[in-house]
């Protein structure tokens, strides 16, 4: 529960700090004294967006905290360790608002968005304001509420579960027989370029390869010739140059005992006579291997012309290229052998998720419809208590197509006027009987959901006299459970608060001020009085004030 709201350079409020009872809690002001001031302040630490304009005081910060009692704090264990904030016995939420407009979260003292601070409050706060009635008017939460009271939340997990499996399989299955459709028009010209490359049956830089093998035999002729002309130089000619060498070795070796430098030279030229010898043979070698084989070259072309075809077709340049086509032709292939067993084993999957999801549909369906007249006869007679002794509703379900909720459409259909016309709620029900049927509805429904806190911000709109009397009763009876605040207008229903805060604001020079006091019982009865009869109170009213603290 939220146990103290302190507000500091906000609007009108230069520093306000509010202590909360843990029971019912009524709050009340005049008109403009700044009780939405307060609202709005609450609203920022639960997650609400604000700009510069909230700054009183532009030189300084706007700071909004609430310090929150978790009585059951193992309840948001996974929260904390999700978003990696330390988790205690109390939690201290605070916004920071600059003049320039910049905004901060903070929970424990941990930085965080907007998003993360309304998922953690959600869980914290209701709040009730005269426009989230609504919402009485959609389905979803018409679902949500009915949900609530027939205690399906496990239920409903485990339909949701199975049905996003469901789903999710049914989605694949779908992908897969598209994929096979999509292959099975182009499964046959797939094959055939796959066995034009596998008959080919290219090497790793074949082609490459045999376009310099074949160069060398278009031009083996001309190779030859070079080769025999230098090969005469070097070892057949007249005087060729390896016999040369030989004689200036011989010749230079009878001159090494004059002069020891002599040795290295005659060295390094028989090294270079043996060198020139081993290229000869080498030559000699090469020659003996080339001829002019025209069945060869042949060969090679043919087998050139049709790879440089496949390059041409598939639109790239080197054998490489040609061979990661051809592995990917064969994987898409095998891939494709396989799709049928995939097909089979997600059907399978499809029909079983499917006859689960339709099982668990039923009960929820069945519970719900089990729920309907206990609703409709509770509200019903919540709503005589508040001054609606005409009103009715009735709750209708209506089968859909399955989504994630099941296969319900539920709709709270009201009379007003006990004409046994239901209609949607939108369409008939006023403002202030949307705000008692909401507080109908919202006592239920906490008896059930577990909110440690729950405020209503005008829930007495269009009400007065016993109906306002009724409406307070039930919010007291709500704070016998819960912590709830209420801001209100209506003497009856601020007479059954536990606490009673004033919302006042005075005038110090040019500057208006909003400030706020908790009421002690002989204010409280003074106020109550105005609140009847106007200021100054008649005797009357006080009495009558005195009366409705003490019923």
């Amino acid at each position: 529960m939220l146990t103290k709201l302190e507000i500091q350079n906000y609007i009108l409020i230069d520093q306000l700090s509010i202590d909360l009872s843990s029971q019912l809690s009524v709050i009340t002001g005049e008109t403009g004294a700044g009780k939405s001031i307060i609202m709005g302040a609450l609203g920022l630490i639960l997650g609400d967006r604000a700009d510069s304009s909230v700054c009183r005081d532009a030189s300084k910060k706007c700071f909004i905290e609430g310090i929150f009692e978790l009585s059951n704090k193992e309840q948001y264990a996974s929260f904390f360790k999700e978003h990696e904030i330390d988790l205690a016995d109390e939690l201290i939420i605070r916004r920071e608002i600059t003049a320039q407009g910049k905004s901060r979260a903070f929970i424990n003292d941990s930085p965080v968005t907007l998003t993360v601070l309304k998922d953690l409050t959600s869980k914290l706060v209701d709040l009730h304001q005269q426009f989230d009635t609504l919402t009485l008017g959609d389905t979803d939460f018409q679902r949500t509420v009915l949900d609530a009271l027939a205690g399906i939340q496990k239920d409903l997990i485990n339909y949701q579960s199975s049905f996003t499996d469901w789903k999710e399989n049914e989605k694949k299955l779908q992908q897969l027989i598209i994929q096979k459709e999509n292959f099975e028009k182009t499964e046959s010209y797939n094959q055939h370029l796959l066995s034009e490359l596998l008959e080919l049956n290219l090497q790793e830089n074949e082609l490459e390869n045999l376009e310099q093998d074949l160069k060398f035999l278009e031009n083996a002729a001309a190779i030859k010739t070079q080769l025999a002309a230098s090969l005469h130089l070097l070892d057949s000619a007249e005087n060729p140059i390896v016999q040369q060498l030989k004689q200036l070795a011989n010749s230079l070796e009878s001159i090494v005992k004059f002069q020891p430098e002599f040795s290295n030279l005659l060295e390094r030229l028989k090294a270079t006579q043996i060198e020139l010898a081993d290229i000869a043979s080498d030559l000699n070698r090469w020659q003996d291997k080339i001829d002019f084989d025209d069945q060869k070259t042949a060969s090679i072309q043919e087998r050139l012309s049709i790879g440089y075809n496949l390059q041409k077709k598939h639109k790239v340049q080197s054998t490489n290229e040609l061979l990661a086509i051809q592995a990917q032709l064969e994987k898409d292939l095998t891939e494709v052998l396989n799709l049928n067993d995939s097909i089979e084993q997600l059907t399978k999957l499809v029909k079983d998720a499917e006859t689960k999801s339709v099982t668990l549909a039923k009960v929820l369906t069945s519970k719900r419809e089990k729920e309907m007249s206990p609703l409709t006869v509770n509200v019903n007679k919540l709503l005589h208590q508040v001054g609606m002794p005409n009103a009715k509703i009735k709750v209708s379900i209506e089968e859909v197509p399955y989504n994630f909720y099941g296969k319900d459409k539920i709709d709270i259909l009201f009379d007003a006027n006990n004409t046994n016309k239901f209609e949607p709620i939108k369409k008939v029900a006023s403002g202030g009987e949307l705000s008692r049927l909401m507080l109908c509805i919202k006592s239920l429904v906490a008896k059930s959901v577990d909110l440690p806190t729950m405020i209503f911000d005008e829930i007495d709109t269009g009400i007065s006299g016993e109906p306002a009397k009724q409406v307070g009763l039930l919010l007291q009876n709500l704070g016998q459970a819960r912590q709830v605040l209420c801001i209100t207008h209506q003497p009856q229903i601020a007479a059954k608060g536990n606490a009673h805060l004033y919302v006042y604001k005075e005038q110090k020079g040019t500057a208006t001020h909003t400030y706020l006091k908790t009421l002690n019982k002989t204010e409280r009865v003074m106020h109550i009085a105005q609140m009847i009869g106007g200021d100054p109170p008649s005797k009357s009213a006080i009495d009558n004030a005195k009366e409705l603290l003490s019923s």
